[in-house]
């Protein structure tokens, strides 16, 4: 168990990990060397101050930097010994790094673990390092940056780590910071970076061979061909073109026996923006810079920047459309266009790399096209991309490019390509393919993975789909072989239509007749989108108010009966929950929210406010904050109401499950889990701890407090100010009145009680006078149209 954590060096990647346990609630103390002047610990202060400033922000809420505790080398090493895990993460100079160690080893206590962040030194040769009785606690624990953000670590174990140690590390990366773990072999860059930066490598050299712009190759790597939308040249400068050619040059070093060695060299042009000092986003240029609003992109030939527009070509975009991808690589293969031979080639050569280093630098297949795909952001690893294609086929056209002399590398398949177990593919219902045993190996066993009812999948993989309790076009309820139902939507981002409100009432009543409790968990990111305001265009164009107004009725009524039925409901949350799948989540007896959940009421930003019980339930909410304080005292609720108001009018959304805490769209009782691949686990035992408590819904509250017209005068005082300044439009105003109408409880006297029915019908009755506004269907109309906001 990890107490108390500890991070050497407050660099880029080191002050993010201990941001990241600090996410997590692990104390964690962050080294670094003492300033020579000032506060000692000024180079750590500073550390921690940026991780506030950044974006997208390494800290899930603004009070975790709290957790993080400023140490240095000179006067705090003894504090080490309190911690049960030891991070290093300074950089990249094996000299440096054994300097470290001699330091600090001293101090670590006899229970604790002691991990190398470095990505791609010799685990074993670090090693040396440490002191005899600390190596077998000593391993890599390779993050990649941002570490909030990316799903993969590498554990690396040296010829002594204990393998126990390597265990109990995989269970509380997994659990307790939400990471995917792919076990590496001590070779240079391990696994994701060693395919990835080959991937990279080749594209360059690609890039080159063709003449290809730096845009137009982004344009063709990124989403087109299922990769990040940063592709190659814009993620090589997020990394740092000096980084880039640092790990480019360990290869070189390392790596003399490779078949593609002689690639590992920097692109002159690469060198050339290096000695400039253009390093990518760090120095704002690189490969791209942005100047003004306008993108620029380096032009190889002239080392001057023109403005960025790569585009596919026609025909080969055509390629790429095609359903099969077999299809599509034997028409990339036989086309002459540059940018279908370039696509070609770096899949062709990737292919051939992976292969022919899969016995030394893996396990087994699963974990390169895990590594590649948590650690770079690729929908599919290398192997599944080839297998999905037809694995006879690529194979043979790999080998007939290779004789040709076409690939980068002469040396032929590995004879496990074509003959043997793996001859018709590396992933089967057995597991993957080790090349190093010849054999298929299963996904791991540790007790941890049973906390996964459907991990990430890989090619070939069927996950058992539960029993069906009832069914319908727009819900589906089931079951894993327990007595707790689940209830998932098959609508289109899971939005929230007038048969998705049918099937979760009908879920809810089979729950209480026949289920121990109802979870509400989504087979696909995101939890929902919110109501499906296409369904309401027609209705709303033909004037049919009843209409639309049952609806809106029967989604306040679907809230209550989440939050009143006679069995625990709780909502499993992980991506967006917008709209009304917010208010869904807020009306659940309790919500399990991956960190990465992205929550919020945004029906302002179309002119609408939130009518399927949110506004009552933040109004409801701001008196609860009130009732809280110290007994007798008078507490004003206009802090509380201008906080929410504020919230709603600006459509704002939470940056993580913790932060849609603190803005009140979860419940300081709501469960907040770290792995995503962990959310229908945790949600059942939540249903189960509610269960076994004798749950009864609680009691429907009959004497709220309101702030009434008093309310709504400040803030209608507030927002007068802000359209006479320009900061919002005279129908923002409109919208943002309403609202304020809502959460003060309407024109009644300040201070007056009332319930939950007569905020639910104040809420419906300003939302159907918005919607008959003609500027809000502009804004529903455009938003439909374009996915962005209307300000009329």
């Amino acid at each position: 168990m990890v107490r108390k954590a500890a991070v050497l060096g407050a660099g880029v990647m080191g002050a993010q990990i201990a941001a990241h346990l600090a996410n997590a609630g692990v104390p964690v103390l962050l080294f670094d060397l003492a300033a020579k002047e000032g506060d000692p610990n000024g180079i750590v202060l500073k550390a921690i101050e940026n991780l506030k400033k950044l974006e997208p922000s390494p800290l899930a809420a603004k009070d975790r930097a709290e957790g993080i505790v400023p140490a240095n080398y000179d006067r705090d090493l003894a504090l080490l010994a309190d911690c049960d895990l030891v991070i290093e993460a300074i950089s990249e100079r094996m000299d440096w790094k054994k300097a470290l160690y001699e330091k600090v080893a001293p101090h670590i206590g006899a229970q604790a673990i002691f991990a190398s962040n470095t990505s791609g030194l010799s685990i074993n040769a670090l090693a040396q390092a440490c002191p005899v009785a600390l190596r077998p606690r000593f391993c890599g624990i390779h993050f990649f940056n941002p570490p909030r953000y990316m799903h993969l670590v590498e554990l690396i174990a040296q010829r002594d780590t204990q393998p126990e140690l390597l265990d109990q590390l995989e269970t509380f990366l997994v659990t307790t910071l939400g990471k995917g773990v792919v076990r590496a072999k001590d070779t240079p860059n391990f696994v994701a970076n060693r395919v990835g930066v080959f991937s990279i490598i080749s594209t360059m050299v690609h890039t080159e061979r063709l003449g290809l712009g730096f845009d137009v190759v982004d344009a063709l790597t990124g989403p087109a061909i299922g990769r990040a939308r940063s592709a190659t040249y814009r993620t090589s400068d997020v990394v740092g073109l000096d980084t880039m050619a640092h790990v480019i040059r360990t290869m070189d070093e390392t790596l003399p026996d490779d078949p593609w060695h002689r690639y590992y060299q920097p692109p002159s042009w690469l060198k050339a923006l290096i000695d400039q000092g253009a390093l990518g986003q760090k120095s704002r240029a690189g490969f791209f810079r942005k100047v003004g609003k306008d993108i620029q992109v380096l032009d190889p030939g002239t080392q001057g920047y023109r403005p960025s527009a790569g585009e596919i070509d026609p025909g080969v975009a055509a390629i790429l459309a095609l359903k099969t991808p077999g299809e599509r690589f034997g028409a990339l293969r036989a086309h002459s266009n540059p940018q279908a031979q370039f696509l070609w080639s770096i899949f062709r050569d990737l292919f051939h790399y992976c292969a022919y280093h899969l016995a030394t630098i893996a396990d087994n297949a699963r974990d390169v096209d895990f590594a590649i795909r948590w650690g770079f952001g690729w929908q599919m690893g290398p192997f599944e991309t080839w297998q999905a294609a037809g694995w006879k086929a690529i194979a043979q056209w790999v080998a007939e490019d290779i004789a040709a002399g076409r690939a980068l590398a002469t040396v032929p398949l590995p004879a496990w390509v074509d003959e043997g177990p793996a001859a018709g593919g590396v992933h089967t219902r057995a597991g993957a393919y080790s090349a190093a045993t010849g054999s298929f190996q299963p996904r791991s066993r540790l007790p941890v993975y049973g906390r996964q009812y459907f991990p990430d999948p890989i090619l070939g993989e069927t996950p058992a789909p539960g029993t069906t309790i009832l069914e319908t076009d727009a819900v589906r309820v089931w079951h894993t072989g327990d007595d707790i139902a689940i209830a998932s939507f098959k609508t289109k981002q899971n939005t929230i239509s007038d048969a998705v409100l049918d099937g979760l009432l009908a879920a809810i009543a089979e729950a209480e007749k026949n289920w121990r409790g109802l979870v509400v968990w989504q087979t696909m990111e995101p939890f929902s989108l919110g109501a499906n305001l296409t369904s309401l265009v027609s209705p709303v164009q033909a004037g049919r108010w009843d209409e639309v107004e049952a609806v809106v009725v029967k989604f306040q009524e679907t809230s209550q009966r989440l939050r009143y039925s006679l069995i625990p409901t709780v909502a499993a949350v992980r991506g967006m929950a917008l709209g009304g799948g917010c208010e869904f989540t807020m009306h659940c007896d309790r919500a399990v929210a991956a960190l990465e959940s992205y929550i919020g009421l945004v029906e302002a930003g179309v002119g609408l406010l939130p009518a399927g019980g949110g506004s009552k339930e933040l109004a409801m909410r701001a008196a609860q904050d009130v009732a809280r304080g110290p007994v007798g005292s008078q507490f004003d609720q206009l802090p509380f109401l201008r906080t929410y108001f504020q919230q709603i009018a600006r459509a704002t959304v939470s940056k993580s499950a913790l932060d849609a805490r603190d803005l009140g769209y979860l419940k300081p009782s709501d469960v907040v889990i770290f792995n995503p691949y962990e959310l229908l686990w945790v949600a059942k035992a939540q249903v189960r701890a509610l269960s076994e408590s004798a749950y009864r819904p609680p009691l429907p509250p009959s004497a709220i407090p309101v702030a009434g017209r008093t309310g709504i005068a400040t803030l209608e005082m507030m927002l007068v100010n802000m359209r006479d300044g320009g900061f919002i439009s005279a129908y923002d105003f409109e919208v943002s009145l309403a609202i304020a109408r809502v959460l003060c409880g309407g024109d009644v006297e300040p201070g007056s009680l009332v319930d939950e029915k007569w905020l639910l019908d104040l809420e419906r009755r300003e939302f159907m006078t918005l919607l008959k506004n003609p500027k809000t269907q502009e804004r529903v109309a455009h938003t439909l149209k374009t996915g962005k906001p209307l300000r009329n």
